[in-house]
């Protein structure tokens, strides 16, 4: 019975400027169960051009090839895969053993690609390495044996997934004659179990032991005998492997391919390491550059909170200066009116069932000195003064560049010492209280009395009254501001008293005390609106997140392109090792394995290489944090650093999905590679 049928064959190879080089001309012959034949002849002949046709390596030929009755040329890539993985077994001259994997990894890769579970590739492969006598060499890699045992092993890879052909392409060429019998004899038990076994040789005396001999000359047949002396044994040594039945899904599972791409990254640990470490860097920045972006939010908003109240919402009429909350200006009341409307707009339009009406704004005041009002201070002695920088009096000159009458949001907790103002009373933030420490001897002036001077806009004549310092008000965050705070309806009384019509008392600044939520709402409305300003907290906290935000995105551009530039580094390296493996990667496929399997072993490659940089990262990230805390705590006395659990979780990905990405190219090049061409690669 023929098993394989080769019809008027023709293979050609370009050799550039439109001319090309026939190997093949007018091939054929047949083949048929049970034979071991030899196809001889010299070098270029076209012998090892015919064995890659029989074996499914090279499509590209004219004519017709039929195996069990199935036309080779007619068959797409992906049958052709399969026609490698179970009909053919390959034997190569140079063994074509995978230097990095074990013999026994080395057996069971057919299997691997069939995805055959892991026990039932250890027993077959066991068995056969065992009659094989191998069995003692089992974990060791290609490098320890000799060239006859290396055949060995490649023949049992041959025969693993139980092929019905094997094709030999010289394979005692590198052998002593000791051992080239020990192969042949091999070879010859495979034949006489009823497969068919053709060797390509250009030795006479190999061919004298085969059942039969093909001679090739210029890339035709001129000699097709049989060897009348040819004996069969009776007793083949070689085991019988049965067709798996768990391998049903011929397909390379995630897990094989994982394991596989670890053993290949093992080989070159060194440069996989290093490789890892310097994308590890880029991974470093982008988790600092959170943590910082979160560390110095965190801050700005706890420090906000402090002098805030989450219930208060806090509005006045937009200012030119760097802040925009202080002018003078009162709201007429046309513009409260209007301020009313706006609100309650914005709360309809977000479905809110709140409504504000007028009588749930609290009035207040606040203004930049010179600007429709001024304050000056006398002491006791009756001197007015500021110390100049050594300190000296300067007579005439104002203490405060800001007054505010006491918000309602604040309570003890916003003062460093001393209680909340009320009549005849004010507070004073730091840098004024300690311009008056000067005067008083450098003593706790908390409880000391002096007269506020104060002149409004309207008011027929400036108004003193004595007044009793009774609290420093934290401003952590604008500690040199010079700031004075004085009640509100203490502050209109005396205006009142001095003849300033009370309904024209100017109120620079509306209070509302609502829901947390429709607070939170308001007051992003009045931050983002260009007719209104938030409190002086409000403004802060929202000059200094634009400064967070903009040093954020500035760390983000310095972290994307080092994520670039590792990209690019995880390119260039898969690249380079595509072009180390390529005879590697032709041995694969030249076993079955398919594009997608191939795609499939680099890219799990390229995904353990992001999975290790990513985990590298995360403890050098750590390490950088610890040591940004301490050197920041030390400095400023905090550390605008914050870690989030996920934080590690984003690295992991961004740096598994730049390896990856990366990785697409390499990882495609070498699945589109010629199995032929790859295995001429020295």
């Amino acid at each position: 019975m023929k098993q394989i049928e080769i019809k008027h064959v023709y293979k050609h190879y370009p050799i550039g400027n439109k001319e090309k080089f026939t190997a093949l001309t007018d091939v054929s012959v047949c083949f048929k169960k049970g034979e071991l034949v030899s196809i001889i002849g010299e070098s270029g002949s076209g012998k090892s051009t015919l064995m890659n046709l029989i074996g499914g390596l090279d499509s590209q030929f004219e004519g017709d090839i039929f195996v069990e009755g199935v036309n080779l040329r007619l068959q797409s890539d992906k049958m052709l895969d399969k026609y490698r993985k179970n009909k053919v077994g390959f034997v190569f001259q140079t063994f074509n053993l995978i230097p990095h994997l074990s013999i026994l990894d080395n057996v069971t890769m057919a299997l691997t690609l069939s995805n055959v579970s892991p026990e039932e590739k250890i027993e077959k492969a066991t068995a056969i390495l065992t009659r094989m006598g191998l069995e003692k060499y089992l974990k060791r890699k290609p490098n320890q044996l000799s060239g006859g045992q290396k055949q060995r092993v490649a023949i049992a890879r041959a025969l693993i997934n139980d092929p019905d052909i094997i094709l030999a392409d010289e394979p005692t060429g590198a052998l002593d004659s000791g051992t080239s019998a020990q192969i042949l004899e091999i070879l010859k038990e495979i034949a006489d179990e009823g497969k068919l076994v053709i060797m390509a040789t250009h030795s006479e005396k190999i061919a004298s032991v085969s059942s039969r001999v093909v001679e090739i000359a210029d890339g035709k047949i001129v000699r097709d005998e049989k060897n009348k002396n040819y004996k069969k044994n009776k007793k083949p040594s070689i085991p019988k492997i049965e067709k798996s039945l768990k391998s049903q899904n011929q397909k390379l599972s995630i897990r094989s391919a994982l394991r596989l791409a670890f053993h290949n990254m093992w080989a070159s640990k060194t440069k996989n390491f290093l490789m890892a470490f310097g994308v590890a860097i880029s991974i470093v920045a982008l988790i600092i550059m959170l943590a910082f972006g979160s560390g110095l939010d965190s801050y700005i908003a706890d420090v906000s909170h402090s002098f805030t109240n989450p219930n208060i919402v806090t509005i006045a009429k937009k200012g030119d200066d760097m802040i925009g909350a202080f002018v003078h200006d009162p709201f007429t009341s046309e513009e409260t009116q209007k301020l009313i409307d706006d609100l309650n707009q914005q709360l309809e339009t977000s479905e809110f069932d709140y409504r504000v009406t007028q009588e749930d704004l609290i009035p207040g005041f606040s203004s930049l000195t010179g600007m429709g009002i001024d304050v000056s201070f006398t002491f006791p002695d009756g001197t007015q003064f500021l110390p100049d920088e050594q300190g000296n009096p300067q007579s005439g000159k104002t203490e405060v560049s800001y007054i505010y009458t006491t918000p309602p949001y604040y309570t003890q907790a916003n003062l460093i010492e001393g209680e909340i103002s009320g009549d005849n009373q004010i507070m004073l933030t730091p840098a004024v209280y300690s311009i008056f420490q000067q005067y008083f001897g450098n003593q706790d002036i908390v409880g000391k009395t002096i007269i506020l001077n104060v002149s409004l806009e309207g008011m027929q004549q400036p108004f003193s009254a004595e007044v009793t310092i009774t609290g420093v008000v934290d401003t952590s965050v604008i500690q040199s501001v010079l700031a004075m705070y004085v009640d509100f309806d203490f502050l209109k009384a005396i205006a009142v008293e001095n003849g300033l019509d009370a309904n024209s008392f100017p109120k620079t600044t509306y209070y509302l005390d609502v829901d947390e939520d429709v607070a939170a709402f308001l007051n992003d409305f009045v931050m983002s609106s260009t007719a209104y300003s938030g409190s002086i907290e409000e403004g802060l906290t929202s000059m200094f997140s634009e400064m967070s935000n903009t040093i954020s995105v500035a760390l983000t551009i310095i972290s994307c392109i080092s994520l670039v530039v590792s990209a690019i580094m995880i390119l260039v390296v898969l690249y380079i090792s595509v072009s180390e493996r390529t005879k590697e990667i032709g041995v694969l496929k030249s076993i079955g394995a398919r594009r997608q399997d191939i795609r499939l072993i680099f890219t799990s490659e390229s995904f353990l290489i992001g999975l290790l940089s990513g985990i590298v990262g995360i403890i050098f990230a750590l390490i950088v944090y610890g040591i940004f805390v301490a050197v920041l705590s030390s400095l400023l006395g905090f550390a605008p650093l914050s870690l989030r659990w996920y934080y590690f979780l984003i690295a992991i990905g961004v740096s598994v999905a730049v390896s990856l990405l990366s990785g697409l190219y390499p990882s495609n090049k070498a699945a589109k590679l010629d199995p032929v061409e790859s295995l001429r690669r020295e």
